[in-house]
């Protein structure tokens, strides 16, 4: 059989891409992930690399200098990245995300001018609902816009901003009252641009400093502070005319970001198989290699079994997204399964290690700080539970 997750149906330009990107992830990611990630330090010379490969422009237009190419294979590019180093595909994530909100809902005006900046990866974006007090309910945020003649005024503070610092644009959901029935209804989307880099980078937006993690390290994570923050009408995502249409925005969103999630915990499943794989064949005990003992054998057996499950459920939901049909359930599945089955596909492999697993100089150390994450990222197991079994509801209703 092939190596596991492959893809059937690709492009040969899409294979293309992916065949580049692996190369990429081996030479320039994973040989410096392990000093880069303990020292916590911004990968500036792989993102470099990614600038000039077009990675930031991946899913962008070809008419705003991107190179047009589908959600699919954006996650399978995530998927490569994550393979070398998860923090890497952190960066981009947020990124596409907002790429994707402003070319899927964005005014003219605001494609025209944010998206051939952001193909290059001149400007990069990031993304924030979250705030202090909430996690994945959304509709409890307390953050707010007031509206003063044909501008905005914005209060309150986001949490766990991916690129807070890095980026120059954040789209941003906020309360505005708009008298809908539905809290919903009563929120909307911000492009908030600032200069990149810590404390004040716009008159009333600062961002205060790191987060410090458990993992997830190389790519900061931060709060954002909004203590009058004037835009105009115009800096809502999609124009004036768009305000209250926020939450349905940012879950279109949000979908694409579960598809992502799904996406890096399939590529760290894999370097995870990876490092088991040829530990078990080159580790000896009772005179034989480890993967000749039918105990560890059967681990691999169940890692590789779960990792093509997780695989072709990213896969699907992905191609449904790019088929223009929702996919709301499959997304949630596809990051249900693979963030879980990382965890356990990840603690094999650590288990397989043995004691030189827990030992800084073993990258399956790395991966057991980073596979946590995912359980919680884009919203926890428990969250996307909640989603599927309301679509399975609706679907099988009496």
């Amino acid at each position: 059989m092939a190596r596991l997750a492959q893809t059937p149906g690709l492009t040969d330009v899409q294979q293309s891409i992916l065949e580049t990107v692996r190369e990429f992830a081996d030479k320039e990611i994973i040989p410096h992930a392990q000093r880069l990630e303990h020292a916590d330090e911004y990968p500036t010379d792989i993102l470099d690399g990614m600038r000039e490969m077009g990675l930031f422009g991946l899913t962008i237009d070809e008419e705003y200098g991107g190179l047009g190419e589908s959600l699919l294979t954006y996650a399978l590019v995530v998927e490569q990245l994550s393979r070398g180093w998860m923090s890497i595909s952190g960066i981009v994530n947020t990124h596409f995300i907002v790429a994707y909100l402003i070319s899927q809902h964005g005014s003219a005006e605001q494609q025209a001018r944010l998206l051939p900046k952001m193909a290059t990866g001149e400007v990069r974006g990031a993304f924030s609902m979250s705030e202090p007090e909430t996690g994945s309910d959304v509709s409890a945020i307390k953050s707010r816009a007031v509206p003063e003649g044909d501008t905005y005024v914005l209060n309150g503070q986001k949490m766990w901003l991916t690129n807070g610092a890095y980026s120059s644009v954040i789209a941003t959901l906020v309360k505005t009252d708009t008298g809908a029935d539905s809290v919903y209804g009563n929120m909307s989307t911000f492009l908030l641009e600032k200069e990149p880099g810590f404390g004040e980078t716009a008159p009333g937006l600062t961002i205060p400093g790191r987060i410090e993690k458990m993992g997830y390290k190389g790519v900061e994570t931060t709060e954002m502070v909004l203590d009058g923050v004037t835009v105009p009408d115009s800096a809502i995502l999609g124009g004036a005319d768009q305000v209250g249409r926020g939450f349905y925005q940012m879950m279109d969103g949000i979908e694409v970001g579960r598809v992502n999630v799904a996406a890096r915990a399939c590529g760290i499943s894999i370097r995870a198989f990876e490092l088991a794989v040829a530990y078990a064949q080159q580790r000896k005990t009772f005179g034989q290699p480890l993967a000749r003992h039918q105990a560890i054998a059967f681990k691999l057996a169940e890692m590789g079994t779960k990792i093509e499950a997780a695989h072709a459920l990213m896969v699907n939901a992905a191609r449904l997204k790019d088929a223009g049909q929702r996919n709301d359930v499959e997304a949630g599945m596809a990051k249900l399964l693979a963030s879980e089955y990382c965890a356990e596909v990840v603690q094999e492999a650590f288990r397989i290690h043995g004691g030189y697993g827990y030992s800084k100089e073993y990258e399956i150390e790395r991966l057991m700080r980073e596979a946590p994450f995912l359980l919680i990222g884009e919203g926890t197991s428990e969250i996307q539970k909640t989603i599927i079994s309301r679509g399975l509801l609706k679907e099988y209703k009496l």
